[in-house]
């Protein structure tokens, strides 16, 4: 069975962590979160404390096919200094694995090279740190195995998105009308 994981780091934003993990969970993804900051427990930008899965040095990405990054400061700041995740990142994406980033976090993947030739969504003043990447506004882009999303308005859709690119579309259309999300995708 393939996996996700959803990196967390204290400061990030507890919706786009955590409606992501609750829709992949939702669509029977299995869904570690995974915090890179030596403790299991992570406390968000908005001081909610969450106890991850999986430390980051413990964790076992054999079957994983989806890495995502949450947004929030100074939670992206601490992603971005991890250096055993940017490798991992940069692994992930070249070995063509799903590589997911939302609000600030994709100036994490612009920092990596990952988004060179690509489309990007992100928070808007981060446009700058999407280095090599074609800025969009979209809700959600999608480019090869990369996708972004602008930020906490935008959890939902890019939850579902997610789903979708782990599924199919139409197992995050059921789940969307499941919790009855009538927005834009």
């Amino acid at each position: 069975m393939s996996k996700a994981l959803v990196f967390l780091a204290d400061g990030f934003e507890e919706i786009e962590g955590l409606t992501v993990v609750d829709l992949l969970r939702r669509a029977g993804i299995e869904t570690q979160t995974v915090a890179v900051t030596g403790s299991a427990e992570v406390t968000g930008s908005h001081k909610i404390p969450v106890r991850a899965d999986v430390l980051f040095e413990d964790m076992d990405d054999t079957d994983a096919e989806l890495y995502v990054l949450p947004g929030g400061m100074p939670g992206t700041k601490r992603l971005e200094a991890h250096e055993g995740l940017g490798k991992l990142l940069l692994d992930a994406a070249a070995s063509g694995k799903k590589v997911a980033a939302i609000c600030a976090a994709p100036s994490v993947l612009g920092g990596l090279g990952i988004l060179k030739g690509r489309r990007a969504a992100c928070y808007p003043g981060f446009e700058d740190q999407l280095t090599g990447a074609e800025v969009s506004m979209e809700q959600v882009v999608v480019s090869g195995n990369v996708i972004t999303s602008r930020g906490m308005g935008t959890a939902v859709p890019f939850g579902l998105e997610l789903v979708a690119q782990m599924k199919d579309r139409a197992a995050a259309d059921e789940l969307a009308e499941r919790i009855v999300y009538t927005g834009n995708r």
